[in-house]
Formats: structure tokens, sequence, C-alpha cells
């Protein structure tokens, strides 16, 4: 054994005593995953991915084509179950890619799927800046590529599930590996949906611009692209109040032609909107059919009942609440009073005229009749649902009753009411606004002082767009939409012009608002339908209908009875033909466009527009002259319409009067028969009034004893009340409807009333000096009365 010392092996049991012990971990750090662990993870669920892929690109299999050309056809029924019309039928005609325009291949490609050609099938950084551009108000874009629509149109149904969706991921996929790029693009070319039932690039070319698919400029094939996005809504002859959006669209997709060297920038600039035509529609939706088959189908989709890809699959039985003896007297009525007088040979104007009206059931809030037009295959553009001619003075009713319902008062403090006083006087400027805003009166007329009620009768301008800011113009636009005016209406806008009816929604639109009175405040969403099924027994779920009090009782009634004025003494004398209680309001669009009449019984609420539209360039033509009349205004056909419509659609039902709880202070006055005059009618003019109790309405002028009258500088107190101005409006007065007593009538231009047998001063619009009669009765003020003082029937 060797004496020199042998080296120690390390003991194997110990730890290194030059290396520190590792420590453990404790508390809540165990519960922290360690790298290992979570590159562990990431591993196993990559190769959990990829296997998914796998077993779902081996099993999902690329199916044959959907059986779109089978599919089944929507049935619409009127409410008795008779059957107002059946579609269903396909407009397509398959071309080769080498047909259709490089112009419109590459519209389409700039409106949805800008990179199609260097894309794989699925594109992830095509869905995060479609997000992007929606957001950012950049226009909308789809966030699937074009295989994948393409594969959905074709092969796949429309509903919206994730087994669809994850079958339409993989069918794109295998179908990229397998097709050419142009054999994807001319398929999902000749599948895509452009709308007026039209499928495929080549059938919508010839539904909208009458023209192969080949033929198709940038301007064009940039349109059509841009339906692609919203078929219905963007038909800008459909629907020309969505034009801006339909344009907006139009310059996006130019602008991205542009950006991908498809289109010179020169070239863009000098490109124009192209109007598409008039649609053209299987002969079985021609008369009213097709008109009451867009609206309810709009119906539906607005109320999210059912969407536009589940009508378009088909198979529905829809009952709606058309009422079909209603709908013909409709368009019996149209015919009679309007479209039969006609003479497009020989009168230029009378080929512009377009009719809308709709009727609604105040009560239920059913729509039983409706008018779209002279007939839907020779006029696109339903005429009861458009939002594009303005309401006219259709809308002042919505001005008083905001006044009632937020117990507004005039510039000087008095309560606003049916016998309120305003300043009439044409171009009065408007107090109270913060810019300087003075509207005419219709044909340049000065009333002088009226009341409210005399202004509802004679649609006094000056005296409305005053209420209005009184009101507050926010407050009267709220209490528009209250009543069922949409809060998207066009030009429902916070200034005093709203009271004059610059707005413009649709017939419908008023007709819903106007029910809403009849039904004393108390508002209901109209309804078109009864009854959904499909497949013949699994029945569609209709929301509930809900009402509610928009506005109280005595802010409806209140304005119910100054309608009721408008029609026995003002603007809308033909409803009477109607031949039982109404009420009611006429209105005429700038430059006279359109003419309307909005009135109601206590059973039904109707409304009638006849408007101007050239049938070429779908541009607004003045009515000037059509039918033979110098002005169609709406106590004109509007208003005849109107009365033999509710005459025949509500025969055999019991007339009715009107229930009215009125605002204090807002007593209905009945206009007496004249008394006889105790004068000589034919003594000869005198330059002194004869005192009395009525009163001069021109600003304090007369000096006798008045009622409720006023003065400029102060009050005057006579008879039994005192009124005073204060910019032209004053509150008080017991004259309604400026009624004459002795025989007399009131100058027609000035509205001048008269007593004791005189005419109303053309200047002061009012006072009266003896002499013959002449000019209408009923507006102005009465000053001085030789006969016995008329007797007044109130009605509370």
């Amino acid at each position: 054994m060797s004496d020199e010392p042998q080296p120690q092996q390390p003991d194997q049991g110990l730890p290194d005593e030059g290396q520190p012990e590792r420590p453990r971990r404790t508390g809540w750090r165990r519960i922290i995953p360690t790298w290992r662990m979570l590159l562990g993870g990431f591993v196993l669920g990559v190769l959990l991915l990829i296997g998914l892929f796998y077993l779902g690109y081996s099993t999902v299999k690329i199916p044959a084509a959907n059986a779109l050309a089978t599919k089944q056809s929507n049935v619409y029924l009127y409410a008795d179950g008779s059957q107002i019309a059946r579609d269903g039928e396909v407009n397509r005609e398959n071309v080769s890619l080498g047909q259709i325009s490089k112009d419109a291949q590459h519209a389409v490609l700039a409106a949805e799927d800008r990179d199609f050609y260097t894309e794989s099938a699925i594109d992830p950084k095509a869905m995060v800046r479609a997000g992007w551009n929606t957001v950012t108000g950049k226009g909308k874009q789809s966030g699937s590529t074009i295989t994948q629509q393409y594969v959905k149109n074709y092969y796949l149904a429309q509903e919206q599930t994730l087994t669809r969706k994850a079958k339409e991921f993989f069918i794109s996929i295998k179908l990229d590996q397998e097709k050419t790029k142009d054999e994807i693009l001319e398929g999902y070319l000749n599948t895509s949906y452009f709308g007026r039932n039209a499928y495929g690039m080549q059938a919508a070319a010839h539904a909208y611009y009458g023209t192969d698919a080949a033929d198709l400029d940038p301007a064009k094939g940039a349109y059509l692209a841009a339906l692609l996005n919203a078929p219905s809504e963007y038909d800008v002859v459909a629907h020309p109040e969505n034009r801006p959006a339909a344009e907006a669209r139009w310059r996006y997709v130019l602008d991205g032609m542009v950006k991908k060297g498809w289109l010179s920038a020169s070239e863009r600039t000098g490109l124009k909107f192209p109007m598409p035509k008039e649609a053209t529609v299987p002969t079985g939706m021609s008369g009213q059919r097709g008109y009451l088959v867009e609206a309810v189908e709009q119906y539906l989709v607005e109320n999210r009942i059912i969407s536009s890809d589940e009508l378009e699959a088909g198979g529905y039985r829809i009952t709606t609440t058309i009422e079909k003896p209603k709908q013909d007297a409709f368009v019996k009525a149209v015919d009679d009073r309007l479209m039969s007088k006609l003479d497009k040979k020989n009168n230029k104007v009378d080929n512009y005229v377009r009719a809308g009206g709709a009727a609604v059931d105040p009560g239920t809030g059913r729509v039983v009749a409706m008018y779209g037009g002279v007939d839907y295959v020779k006029q696109y553009t339903n005429g009861a649902t458009r939002r594009d001619f303005q309401v006219g003075s259709t809308f002042k009713p919505f001005v008083f009753t905001a006044a009632v319902q937020n117990e507004s008062t005039t510039r000087n403090g008095n309560r606003i009411t049916p016998n309120t006083r305003y300043d009439g006087t044409n171009k009065r400027p408007v107090e109270g606004w913060n810019s300087a805003y003075a509207p005419e009166n219709e044909d340049q007329v000065s009333y002088g002082d009226v009341t409210v009620r005399q202004a509802t009768d004679k649609s006094v301008n000056s005296v409305y767009a005053q209420m209005a800011v009184d009101v507050g113009p926010d407050k009267v636009e709220q209490t528009a939409i209250d009543l069922g005016l949409p809060s998207a209406t066009p030009e429902l806008n916070p200034y005093p012009s709203v009271a004059l009816g610059v707005a413009t929604a649709s017939v419908l639109d008023m007709a819903e608002a106007y029910a809403t009175l009849a039904n004393h405040g108390e508002h209901g969403t109209y309804t078109m339908i009864d009854k959904i099924t499909k497949g013949g027994s699994e029945v569609v779920e209709l929301p509930e209908r809900r009402t509610r009090q928009a506005v109280s009782r005595e802010a409806a009634d209140t304005t119910t009875s100054i309608l009721r004025s408008v029609v026995e003494n003002g603007t809308a004398t033909a409803a009477q033909a109607a031949g039982r209680p109404a009420a009611g309001k006429t209105g005429t669009a700038e430059e006279d466009t359109a003419a309307w009449f909005a009135g109601y019984t206590p059973d039904l609420a109707t409304v009638v527009a006849v408007m101007g539209q050239d049938p070429v360039t779908a541009a607004h033509k003045s009515l000037y002259g059509a039918i033979g009349l110098e002005r169609v205004n709406g106590g004109g056909p509007p208003a005849e319409i109107w009365a033999q419509f509710t005459k025949d659609a509500l025969k055999g039902t019991p007339a009715s009067d009107f229930s009215l709880r009125l605002q204090e202070g807002a007593e209905e006055w009945d206009l007496p028969e004249v008394p006889p005059t105790t004068g000589d009618p034919s003594d000869k003019p005198s330059d002194e009034t004869t005192p009395g109790t009525g009163g001069q309405e021109n600003g304090g002028a007369d000096q006798g004893g008045t009622q409720g009258g006023q003065t400029d500088g102060g009050t005057t107190t006579g008879g039994d009340s005192t009124g005073t101005t204060d910019g032209g409006t004053t509150d008080g007065g017991a004259t309604d409807g400026g009624a004459a007593d002795g025989g007399g009538t009131g100058d027609p231009t000035t509205g001048g009333g008269t007593d004791g047998g005189g005419t109303g001063d053309p200047t002061t619009g009012g006072g009266s000096t003896g002499g013959p009669a002449g000019g209408t009765t009923g507006s102005g003020a009465s000053t001085g009365t030789t006969g016995p003082v008329p007797q007044y029937t109130i009605r509370l």
C-alpha cells in the first residue's frame, strides 16, 4: 500500500459544497407555471390545432351547388286570406369572365376584396382591415374574401352559424387549391345578388342599365359593385332618400380602383354618378301588388322579424293587415280623382304626376290600405314609403301639439291656445331666434293679427314659424318623433323652418303620426303583419305591439279641434265630402313639387300625397299646370282622394263624432250661420267704422270698443276681456274664425274681417267700412255690428 495520499471521491449523496441549493417554490409562486410548462403547453396547443385543422380539412368535402334555382316562393296574403302575390322567380344569366368588362371586374374587387389575386382563400389581414375601416368610417368592406363569399353563395346556405362558418373556412381553402382565381371570380360574379331580383353581373347590368355586362364602364360598374354591400338600400330609384349613402359607397369603390392602379385619377375626376333606370319587374307584381310586397318585406327586415337572407331563401306564408275592400277603394279614389284626369300626350307636366297614400286604424295601428303608385311595373318607387318629398304644412299640427304638451307661451308670456293671437304678416321676422328668418306666406298674403285657429285654417307660415321658436324647435322635433316620425327623418332638425314642413317623412310615417293624434295621443308603432308561417306549420313569432301616451290627451285633442276647423272653414273643405266628422291639414312642398292632405276620422287616419317627378331623371318637378289646374295644392286632388276613399272605406260603419278633452281655455267654437243683415247692403261706403263688440286685429288701429283687442303700445280694454301685444302676439279674444256679423265678408287677400256689411281694409287686415260685401268669410276680426250678436256653441 502506497504512502501517497489517495484522491477522495466526492460523496454522491451530498450537495456540492461549492453550489448553493436551489430554493424551493413556496407560497403563491407555486401556482405560477414555469417557462418549461408554458413552452410545453404552447407546443401541445399547436399540435392540437394542427390536428383539428387536419381533421376538418379531411372530413369537409366540397359539396354540390345549392339548389337556389328551386328555392321556395313567399306567399303574401290580404287580411282575409286571399292572395296578394307570390314571389320566387330568379333572374340570372351566367356568363364567362370574358363577357364581363374589366372595369366591372375591377370595381367589384375594389369594393369587396382588393388583394384577391395575391392573397390566399382566407386572409386574416382583410378581416382586421375591414373591421378597422368600419370603425373609423372609411367605408364598409367585407371581412370575408371573395372566395369565402362565393362558397357561401354557391355551396352553402345563408344561415349565420358557427358550423356554416367552419365549413366555409375549409371549403374555401380546398377550392382555392382546385380552382384558379379567374374561375372563382367568375363564379362569384354569376352568383352574387344585386337587388331587383337580379343574380349575377349580367342580370344586374340589364336590370339597372339595360346593357350587357361587357359594356359596363367604370361609373356603372362601380355602382353595381356598391350594390353588393346593400342591394335593396342602395337602389336609388326605389329609395331616393338613400342616394347620399349610395353615392358615398360608389365613390369609395372608385377611389379603391384608383389606389390599385385600375383607374387613372384624371378619369376618376370626370366621372358622374350614373343614375340607373326605372326597374322592370315581372307582371306578377303589377298594379299595387309589388308596392305592397316591397313595403311588407321592408317592414319585416327593419323590425328584425325576418332577415333579407331568410326572405330570399323563401318558404314563408305572410298574412298582412291590408284589407282588400279598402285597398280597392284607395285605388279607385286615386284613379277617379287624379289619374283619369291626366293628359300625358298634350300636357308635359302630367307625365310627372305620382301619388302615394296610406291608411292606418288609429286604435290598432294596423295599416289597412296603401297606394304606392300607378303600377309597380311602370313606376318602381313606392310613393307610400319614399322619404324624399317635403311634407309641407301637414307638419304644422305637430308644432301646436308641442305647444300644448309643453305648456308653451308667446313672447309676452301668454299661454298658447287655439285662441292665442299672432301677427300673420307676410315675411315678418321671427323673434327670439339667433339668426334672421322671415318666411313667406303662400302667395305673399299678409293676414295681420289672427288667432292660432285662423292661422291653421289659412296655413299661415309666419305664425307657425314664430310659434316654433316660442315652443322651442328642439321640443317641436321631439314631439314629432313621439307622435310617430322616425328620428332619422331627413331634414327633421331643430330650426324654425321645421314648422313649415321641410322634413321629408314618408306618407306612411305621417299616417302613423296622425293616427296618434286621432287616438288621443296614444302611440303604437304601425303594423303590417297579422301572421307568418313557414313550411305550412311553423309560426314565426311577431313582436308584441306596445303603446304609450306619446303626448297628453289634451294636447292631441286640442290639435284635433283646430284641425276640424281646417276641414270646416279652412283649406280642406273638400274633405267634407267624406260625409262624417273629420280633422286634417293640407300641405305643399317648396316649388309645388308635392301636395299633401293628412286627415282622420275617429276610425281611420289617412294621408295622401301627389308628387312631381321626372320619369327619366327622377328629379323632383313642379306640379304647376298639372291635370289642367294652375296649381295642385293639398285642398285639391289630395283632399278629394282622401274624401272619396274615406267615404267608401268606412261605408257601413256608423259615423262617430270626436270625443275631445281640450286644454283649459281652448273651447271649440262652432261657427254660426251668418244672420240676416240689418243694414242695406247697397249703402255707400263710409269712412267711419261702426263701434261695436268686435275690435280690429291690426295692432290697435281701431279706436272703437274691443273684446280681446290690443294695441301696439299697451293694452286696450273693452268688452269682457283684455289682450296685450308683444312682438305681434296676443292672447284672448272671443272671435274664432273671424265670422262676420251683418252679412259682411273679409277681403280675400288680407283675411280682414268685416262687420255691418262692409269689406275689410286691404291694408290693415281688419276694420270695416260700410258697403257691399266681397271676398271670403271667416278671416280677420269684426269691427262693429249693427245686427244681433251671434250666439256661439261651446263644446268642451
